[in-house]
């Protein structure tokens, strides 16, 4: 008979098969709850990803939500190049956004390697962003105090995390977003 499972993590992580999320972090089966598309994207119309993380937050009680990007990633990649995709635009659009925002820093860089890794850790830090703007985060923090928001970055190369954020629950959110009927 198989136990029920009881994961503390929700883990928003890259489809890349280079990066497996149990295996990054060293969780045996049920530790972890996982969902993962191109680039670990939070978008706010995905109700594949809102249906995971309400469920996560909501039913399995998660104390932490992790988004996990990882350096050398082809949507990060695919999102600067100016080819036609397809329907993957639709989707690469939105990292289109995070560079358009940090544009300036980013070209500063003075190595594509560079522009792109920080990219990555940009893309992270705005998708952690995202996760605390919906009212699924913020009617957790304000019954429950739970889950921290942790944003962090996988190297391929040489298998260490990079921390870019973590958000404790209650920290403020910007009013335009914050639901005040939860």
């Amino acid at each position: 008979m198989a136990l029920d499972q009881k994961p503390d993590y929700l883990w928003i992580g890259c489809s890349d098969s280079r990066v497996p999320a149990n295996e990054v972090v060293g969780a045996e089966p049920g530790e972890l709850f996982v969902h993962r598309n191109i680039a670990n994207m939070v978008v706010h119309t995905d109700l594949n990803l809102l249906s995971v993380l309400q469920y996560a937050v909501e039913e399995l009680k998660v104390k932490h939500i992790i988004v996990c990007g990882h350096y050398g990633c082809g949507g990060v990649r695919a999102a600067l190049s100016h080819h036609s995709m397809g329907v993957l635009n639709k989707w690469l659009r939105n990292i289109k956004d995070v560079y358009r925002i940090h544009r300036d820093e980013i070209s500063g860089l003075d190595t594509e390697e560079k522009r792109l890794e920080r990219l990555v850790e940009l893309n992270v830090n705005e998708q952690v962003q995202k996760l605390i703007k919906t009212s699924i985060v913020q009617r957790a923090w304000k019954y429950h105090q739970r889950p921290m928001v942790h944003g962090w970055v996988y190297g391929l190369n040489d298998g260490l995390i990079k921390t870019v954020c973590t958000i404790e629950p209650n920290s403020p959110v910007d009013p335009i977003y914050q639901y005040s009927d939860l």
